[in-house]
């Protein structure tokens, strides 16, 4: 007799019936199978009903064919299975797991309720959820991975944007495979960048070219550079590449407006040490105050082909005191600002490096050392060694183990180059023609065959291995994984977990933070964010970069200590220089680097993300006032991931009065959303931008607000107690954060989507979602440790499988 045992289901198992008490036995066992499977069913049907009655009372009135409010119709789709309509469902889901629906100021189920109506939303749909990992095949390098291969590749670090246009974005990444097309103009730009790359790293560069960096206008020049020597201030540091040993022009020119001093000094350094120091006395710079100078500082001087840090700075010798009557503000420059403030010390504006002149073959630079693996002693050697240096380049261009078929078409350029040339020649030739090849160029995952549309599939290994190292590195595979892929080892959970943690802990998983962390937090766009100088006289871009600096610093301690993500949310620490410091209004920190500080009670309004001058600066209005409504819709977009809709067309702007019966910005906002369509999302977003109005525009913290183009001129105590889309009455930054952390499950969900987004190279969608909460639902055991987020994305289907389409031989989405 065939049985299902309960605590089994799903497996067979045979029991015995060859004595009556056994078959007595059996026979009570399917009574007990067969009550116990009708009682877990009517308790289903119950728990169906009752969700189902929840919905009716709750959520039809709004979302019916009628009013079809947010373009969700329940009406009709909550008499199908759940699962016939995941999609639906899934929004539905999110606006619940954040707490945003039914709207402020609708009647909704007790927390209880409210918190089982949406797990059995979850449950229903994760239960009958297929498996569909989606599907890409091409994947182009973006700008940075090209560069990061390069630097791996041949030892020298490139500015891709001075090579390849720049990329397109999607679903707030530059690295989708759908949105990293492909064509004619491109493939002639990565051959142009081959070619001269190729010829820096070999070493036959001998033409000399010229490169401008130019200072922020709004760089006040008065503190030490990263990387630059003590004792120094303000001036200019750079990566710059240099193609060949020779001797380099560097000229120093636009300098600021200011008073000459007696005695200031400029060096010029690389890599730390100095090459040249200029005895500064004015030499037709300065001719006294004000006035606009063209004269410049030059040097030639011999640099050893590489990358290096060039500085040009000033040497701190001189800190006389302000003892006039004009106050002092932390911006020095003042362009385009009617400020009453002198430049006491003079500032670059922009350094050019020419060069080389009487250039030499480089035989010991870094990319030399790291192509030229083998040196042929004769004519006879060299094929051979040809050949070993291109199997090694090779091997980790295309990513895989390779053969000498593999290198035949980098051969025939290297035969080409040597006939006409030199061995250098020649495997300049290969190396341009491996920089500019599709296996290069593209991540290609082959399909294997017999693979019917719509089956999905494992990766091999070796794929596997190349979706790691781009997801954590933005970078090639190591040896070490291609070693391990190419022994199909790299899939065992043991070895994977491990060499997950290795890449997290070497120092290339600095990408994750540079290209995960940077767009996802929007901070690539701090560089063009400047309030008005008028109304925010300290600002420069010494803050701007402090800004930056601060939130990176936060988000690779998450990283690099393997911390919870919701520290992003509550960290009660933070990372500060003097400048920063000073702006936040933390005593006692000197000197131009980072250090971590712990924040205390007096404090607790900077802790987490929601008190850094990052995410506060990006979020102002216009150049003199804050905007809740930006700071609710950026809250609502990159935290929790239930963005409100467009605003609909033609909604009126913020009228200006210089009426007194307006004193401030919060009446100004009440009175914009009396009416629909306005009145709705505010009701969701201004109450999260209310409670962070303590914070300027510059991120500076405050009690009053008011400024002389608002509101007649004056200034009011800010009212930081509001109440949120939930219903909950919260007062200030601290009470925003605490209330956010109620809902950090979906914080953590909306982190996993961010990482699925950015790993796998394509947009999340809502059929991913049973395995994001999969992943959220293991993590919480570890305390949602990011490691523990990014093992979750590595082993789910979406990152290791992959769906055969019609259109397979294109990207996916």
């Amino acid at each position: 007799m065939l049985q299902r045992k309960p605590e089994h289901t799903g497996k067979l198992v045979f029991l015995s019936i060859n004595k009556p008490r056994a078959l007595c036995t059996s026979l009570a066992l399917c009574t007990s199978i067969a009550l116990f499977g009708h009682s877990v069913s009517a308790q289903n049907n119950r728990t169906d009903r009752i969700q189902r009655e929840q919905i009716e009372e709750y959520c039809i009135g709004c979302h019916n064919f009628e009013d079809y409010a947010g373009s969700l119709e329940m009406e009709t789709i909550l008499n199908d299975p759940l699962s016939a309509h995941a999609e639906e469902w899934e929004k539905a889901i999110r606006k619940l797991r954040a707490g945003m629906m039914p709207p402020p100021g609708q009647d909704r189920p007790d927390t209880d309720d409210y918190l089982a109506l949406t797990q059995w939303l979850e449950d229903r749909i994760d239960e009958a959820a297929p498996l569909n990992p989606g599907t890409k095949t091409l994947h182009r390098l973006n700008q940075s991975e090209y560069a990061n291969a390069i630097e791996e590749l041949l030892g020298i670090r490139i500015d891709p944007s001075l090579y390849l246009p720049a990329d397109s974005s999607a679903r707030g990444f530059d690295n989708q495979a759908g949105s990293l097309t492909i064509s004619p103009t491109l493939l002639e730009a990565y051959t142009r960048a081959a070619s001269r790359i190729a010829r820096m790293a070999v070493g036959t560069w001998n033409s000399p070219t010229e490169m401008t960096y130019i200072v922020d206008a709004d760089n006040s020049q008065n503190v030490q550079l990263d990387g630059m020597p003590f004792n120094t201030r303000g001036g200019i540091a750079v990566e710059h590449n240099f193609p060949a040993d020779g001797e380099y022009a560097f000229s120093m020119q636009n300098f600021g407006l200011g008073s000459y001093i007696p005695g200031e000094k400029l060096e010029i350094s690389i890599d730390g040490e100095r090459m040249h120091l200029f005895d500064y006395t004015g030499l037709g710079i300065f001719v006294g105050m004000g006035g606009d100078h063209d004269g410049s500082l030059d040097v030639t001087l011999p640099v050893k082909a590489g990358t290096h840090l060039v500085g040009a700075t000033f040497v701190a010798t001189n800190f006389r005191p302000d003892i006039g009557l004009i106050q002092e503000y932390d911006r020095k420059s003042i362009e385009n600002n009617d400020l009453p403030q002198v430049q006491y010390h003079p500032a670059i504006g922009m350094l050019k490096i020419s060069g080389p002149f009487n250039a030499e073959m480089s035989v010991d630079s870094p990319s030399r050392k790291k192509i030229f693996i083998c040196s042929p002693a004769n004519a006879d050697e060299e094929a051979e060694c040809a050949e070993r240096i291109l199997l090694s380049l090779t091997r980790k261009a295309f990513r895989r183990p390779v053969t000498e078929t593999d290198i035949a078409p980098m051969m025939t350029f290297y035969n080409e180059g040597r006939s006409g040339g030199s061995f250098d020649d020649g495997i300049e030739l290969a190396v341009r023609r491996l920089l500019a090849d599709p296996e290069f160029l593209v991540r290609r995952e082959q399909e294997p065959a017999n693979i019917a549309d719509g089956e999905a599939y494992a990766i091999t290994d070796l794929e596997l291995a190349s979706r790691m190292s781009f997801f954590l590195w933005s970078n090639v595979p190591d040896d070490e994984l291609i070693d391990l892929a190419a022994a199909n080892r790299l899939s065992e959970p043991a070895v994977l977990e491990a060499q997950v943690r290795r890449m997290l802990d070497d120092p290339k998983a600095d990408a994750m933070v540079q290209n995960f962390g940077q767009q996802w937090l929007y901070l690539r766009n701090l560089p063009t964010t400047s309030p008005d100088g008028i109304f925010f006289p300290d600002w420069d871009a010494e803050l701007r970069h402090a800004f930056q600096q601060e939130t990176e610093l936060l988000f690779e301690s998450i990283i690099r200590e393997d911390r919870p993500i919701t520290t992003l949310l509550d960290a009660d620490y933070t990372f500060v220089n003097e400048r920063l410091a000073k702006h936040y209004g933390i005593p006692n920190i000197y000197g131009a680097h980072f250090r971590r500080v712990n924040l205390g009670p007096e404090l607790d309004y900077r802790r987490g993300i929601l008190g850094q001058g990052s995410f506060l600066a990006l979020t102002w209005a216009e150049n003199f006032r804050t905007s809740p409504v930006k700071r609710g819709v950026w809250v609502l977009e990159n935290l929790l991931g239930t963005p409100p809709p467009a605003p609909p067309a033609n909604v009126p702007a913020l009228e200006e009065t210089g009426e007194n019966r307006i004193t401030n910005l919060r009446e100004q906002l009440t009175m914009h959303r009396q009416n629909e369509p306005c009145a709705t999302c505010h009701a969701i977003m201004d109450g999260i931008g209310f409670a962070l109005e303590n914070f300027n525009a510059d991120g500076k913290y405050r009690t009053m607000a008011g400024h002389p183009r608002q509101f007649g001129g004056q200034s009011s105590p800010i009212d930081a107690t509001v109440e949120l889309w939930d219903g909950t009455t919260v007062t200030g930054p601290s009470g925003l954060r605490n209330q956010l952390l109620k809902y950090s499950p979906q914080f953590v969900r909306f982190s996993v989507e961010k990482l699925m987004t950015y790993g796998v190279g394509r947009g999340t969608e809502y059929y991913d979602m049973p395995q994001v909460r999969k992943i959220v639902k293991d993590a919480e055991a570890d305390d949602y440790r990011f490691s523990s987020l990014v093992l979750g994305v590595v082993n789910s289907p979406q990152f290791r499988m992959r769906m055969k389409t019609a259109n397979n031989d294109l990207a996916g989405n």
